[in-house]
């Protein structure tokens, strides 16, 4: 269950464009997240797929006229847009945009987006030229000034068959959109540095050492941050996860590397959260060439990384910023250990995960995580998903913030 999403009343309006057929996927994701979605359509939409479509997707009625023959006394453009949380928009075309912007009302979208006092975001979808002439952008303009969240469409291929802006943005990008409007923004006006993934360090051009992080949590404390209406920096070892929408990404491969960049971007933050897994150990030299196989054993000589949370905590001091936590990825003694880290390297929170868990390891999709602050206060967390993990985390870096 995703706790933002569940039981949010969602307007979703439809205008008539072919990239209408992705709505669908929208609703679903929306009510499989437990949302309350009523869907609202134009006469137009309904030519490229049938309210009955959406109305199987939501559960519920489809809106589609002003004077519904059932509608009996009821108000339709005063009470659905009394009761709803967010208004969306996907797609709006350059008609419905251009309606907006002069506060037309000559049809049930238009006129319950003039009644509603709940958000609106609107994503555009249509053709390059039509999007990029002047009227369109001024009308985008114009809807922004009224404080509708406008999404930028993608680059791409067309319907059309023409090549460029216009795309109707994928629901991972809508989905930040949607979360950033129904997340409270108490993170506003912070600048946070995040680590995520792991680090390689590499013996010669085809091996390295490395460990088996996979970047889940610190990309979801990145996104959740992000939401919550922060600027992030994620300086990112190599991961396979897509970079969060609206995120500056750093990417670097060695600790090293790692290290550098940390303290490149550590004076502009408010926030540093080391959740990466950062190797101990390099090989004591890097071979230019690949190494050939032998017959015989061989030795490899390590050397240690710089411990950059050390290192910070050093920085730090009992400076009040930044405010500074670290992650420890253990298999034992586990809340022995975070006591311990957390002295050592003068945190101000630290995070302890069991990483021989089979829901909490490396590579998993959840967590279970202690969390224990300057103060000794020890909070342990439920099993969930990594990103309600996320939002846990910054829920008590918040209070942190206000002590």
């Amino acid at each position: 269950m995703n706790i933002r999403f569940a039981g949010k009343k969602i307007l979703f309006g439809i205008t008539g464009s072919i990239a209408a057929y992705k709505a669908a996927e929208w609703v679903r994701e929306l009510v499989k997240a437990e949302a309350e979605v009523t869907v609202v359509m134009t006469e137009a939409a309904a030519r490229f797929v049938s309210s009955l479509t959406f109305a199987a997707l939501s559960g519920r009625r489809v809106y589609t006229g002003m004077f519904e023959a059932d509608a009996g006394e009821e108000m339709t453009h005063i009470s659905l847009a009394r009761e709803c949380d967010l208004f969306i928009i996907a797609p709006a075309t350059a008609q419905s945009i251009a309606k907006l912007a002069y506060g037309f009302a000559d049809d049930l979208l238009s006129t319950l987006v003039l009644a509603a006092k709940a958000k609106v975001l609107v994503f555009p979808a249509m053709n390059s030229n039509m999007y990029c002439h002047a009227a369109t952008q001024a009308n985008l303009t114009r809807l922004q000034e009224y404080g509708y969240g406008v999404i930028k469409p993608e680059q791409g291929k067309l319907a059309c068959g023409d090549e460029g802006i216009g795309r109707l943005v994928d629901w991972e990008t809508a989905r930040e959109a949607v979360l950033s409007v129904l997340s409270d923004q108490d993170l506003q006006e912070q600048t946070i540095l995040i680590t995520a993934g792991p680090t390689w360090e590499s013996f010669d051009p085809a091996r390295h050492l490395s460990n088996r992080s996979s970047g889940k949590m610190g990309y979801a404390l990145a996104r959740t941050a992000s939401r919550r209406g922060a600027r992030v920096i994620l300086v990112s070892g190599p991961s396979p996860s897509a970079p969060p929408p609206g995120v500056e990404m750093v990417r670097v491969e060695s600790a090293q590397q790692m290290h550098d960049a940390v303290m490149e971007h550590y004076s502009r933050a408010d926030i540093v959260v080391m959740a990466a897994a950062v190797s101990d150990y390099r090989p004591g030299e890097s071979q230019e060439q690949k190494m050939k196989k032998g017959g015989k054993a061989m030795g490899l000589e390590l050397v240690p990384n710089p411990d950059i949370l050390k290192k910070l905590g050093q920085k730090k001091k009992r400076a009040k910023r930044p405010l500074l936590v670290g992650f420890a990825a253990e298999s034992s003694e586990h809340i022995e250990e975070g006591k311990r880290k957390l002295k050592e390297k003068n945190l101000d929170l630290i995070a302890i995960n069991d990483i021989i868990g089979k829901a909490t390891g490396f590579g998993t999709d959840t967590n279970q995580l202690s969390l224990i602050d300057r103060e000794h206060r020890l909070d342990k967390l439920p099993l969930c998903s990594k990103e309600e993990c996320a939002d846990m985390i910054w829920d008590k870096v918040v209070k942190l913030q206000q002590e």
